[in-house]
């Protein structure tokens, strides 16, 4: 194995890394570092985390204490250093067959990435949460990788509004995020069919707002209904859960209350937040079916306070910098036909709607940062002709140009393009994908997006990293979110972490084991399996690459 490709060496041993770092060599002859009962866990000062998390991982599946103890010239075994000459996510493995296994990360999330490196090494077995080979030793490849990420924020969006996911399955997608040394998890909480956060000040929100008495099924043109009701949602102890089970992981998790448009669900539990003197909010209920609801909330002072307190609980759970308040897809009808959003138009002297939405955003932009966070919202944002408080960052979904235009303006980028990393998108062209979606996106595809194209490169130090958006109108369950999910979240890993991608369908076949071994239900390159299709249902694919 060399830099040149880290992901075979001599021997016939692929490790298939994913994603690839930036440099692997064999040291010596190549012979590895056999775990066993005699190997001892060395933890500096700063690492104890990951070493918890090795010993939970590699213990159940070879059976082994882990103890603490001296490694290295104290014994064989693994040793964890901090090492501040690295940058705090970068690190570096060394495996050596005699004194073991050294990995040093410039703070503790490098040594977490140098630990998830180290367990794709021993092969898909370290990814089975018990043995399954008896007396079987595990051994370590003797290499050396050194590696560092390409972009700070390395993020997947996953929507558990429009179908709720269960706390474990939330945990789940945490743990795989953290397989593939992904940073962020977008936690997408409210929509217009449900509202997913529990608000002790606004019980209603989650005991009509979480609810919905059916559901679409297929796209919204589908004459096809799921009659069950449908709904959940987190309370904020589940939150506060999810939040700490993610930093342990070094997985950041970021919040999004989206306003003020996909806000049906709220507006269902209390109609005195939408555009009363326009439309009877009070026959409104949790939205069923899928697509842009034209009922928005109101820009009143009561709706803002409304909100504040909304944010000041969210505020409690989440301590992550970042606050996502969506602002996309607001339709105007409303506050065009509302006597009161027109007269709120007159009195801040915005204009017009448009106008009024970047009222909107500039309010709870300069909210947050008066709570020491930072805003993040839809590129939509970007409309209505007023600047962006300083500090907001800005999702570019509808392509580049949102990216670039904020950018240009001094602000920092997550770029997210949908035509590019939307994973509810279809996988390949035809009749055989589950109710087929959007652009055709294929592991290939995936792989060779560019996240800072040239009308970028001028503001690269405004990127602030990429994200993947799991959108779930027609993502039922876990089951379904691993087969949109993967391989291609793999795939998009390898594009936020890596400077380079070379070989990566070999990787893959190796990678694909290490998914069987963790029970993941990805889509095979070959195509779905039958269970996996969704014959009847309606997609709405989009033409064109």
């Amino acid at each position: 194995m060399s830099s040149g490709d880290a992901g075979s060496r001599p021997g016939g041993i692929d490790p298939g890394l994913v994603p690839l770092p930036r440099s692997a060599e064999v040291r010596g002859t190549g012979r590895g570092f056999a775990l066993d009962e005699r190997t001892v866990l060395e933890a500096a000062p700063g690492t104890e985390g990951t070493a918890l998390w090795l010993r939970s991982v590699l213990g159940a599946a070879y059976a082994l204490q882990l103890p603490p103890g001296p490694a290295g010239g104290g014994g064989p075994g693994v040793r964890l250093v901090l090492d501040d000459a690295l940058e705090p996510e970068a690190h570096r493995l060394d495996v050596d067959p005699v004194t073991g296994v050294e990995i040093r990360g410039g703070g503790p999330a490098g040594v977490f990435w140098g630990a998830q490196t180290l367990r794709q090494l021993l092969g898909p077995d370290a990814f089975r949460r018990a043995p399954v080979r008896p007396g079987v030793t595990a051994v370590v490849p003797a290499v050396r990788v050194e590696d560092a990420p390409r972009f700070r924020w390395r993020g997947l969006l996953l929507d558990v509004a429009r179908h709720f996911m269960p706390k474990d399955g939330v945990l789940r997608i945490v743990d795989l995020m953290a397989g593939h040394k992904l940073n962020v998890l977008h936690l997408h909480l409210t929509d217009d069919q449900g509202w997913r956060i529990e608000i002790r000040r606004h019980p209603r929100l989650t005991e009509v707002g979480a609810w919905r008495p059916r559901t679409k099924l297929g796209h919204r043109a589908s004459p096809l209904w799921d009659e069950r009701p449908h709904g959940g949602y987190y309370t904020q102890d589940d939150l506060r859960e999810i939040v700490a089970y993610a930093a342990a992981r070094h997985v950041t998790v970021v919040p999004e209350i989206d306003i003020p448009g996909h806000s049906q669900a709220a507006i269902a539990a209390h109609p005195e937040l939408g555009n009363t003197d326009a439309v009877d909010t009070a026959a409104l209920g949790v939205w069923d079916t899928w697509g842009i609801s034209p009922h928005v909330l109101a820009p009143t002072d009561r709706v803002v306070r409304f909100y504040e307190e909304v944010l000041e609980e969210v505020l409690e759970i989440f301590p992550a910098p970042f606050v996502h308040l969506g602002g996309d897809e607001c339709p105007k009808e409303e506050w065009r036909a509302s006597a009161t959003a027109q007269a709120r138009i007159r009195e801040l002297g915005v204009g017009d709607e448009d106008g009024l939405q970047a009222w909107f955003t500039a309010h709870f932009a300069r909210w947050l940062a008066g709570r020491g966070r930072r805003m993040v919202g839809w590129d939509e944002i970007l409309d209505g002709g007023r600047p962006l408080p300083e500090g907001t960052v800005v999702s570019s979904w509808r392509g580049y140009q949102g990216g670039v235009a904020a950018a240009g303006a001094g602000h920092e980028v997550v770029v997210c393009p949908e035509q590019h990393v939307y994973l509810d998108h279809r996988q390949a062209p035809g009749d055989g994908e589950p109710v087929p979606l959007g652009f055709v996106r294929t592991v290939e595809d995936v792989h060779g997006f560019e996240p800072v194209p040239k009308e970028l490169d001028a503001y690269r130090e405004r990127v602030l990293g990429v994200q993947a958006n799991l959108w779930t109108e027609v993502v039922e369950d876990g089951r379904r979110a691993d087969y949109q999910l993967f391989p291609r979240l793999a795939a998009f890993a390898e594009v936020a972490w890596s400077s380079g991608r070379r070989g990566f369908p070999a990787r893959l076949d190796t990678h694909l084991s290490r998914l069987d071994a963790l029970g993941v239900e990805y889509r095979p390159l070959t195509g779905p399996h039958p269970w996996q299709q969704r014959p009847g249902l309606l997609g709405r694919p989009l033409p064109g690459p």
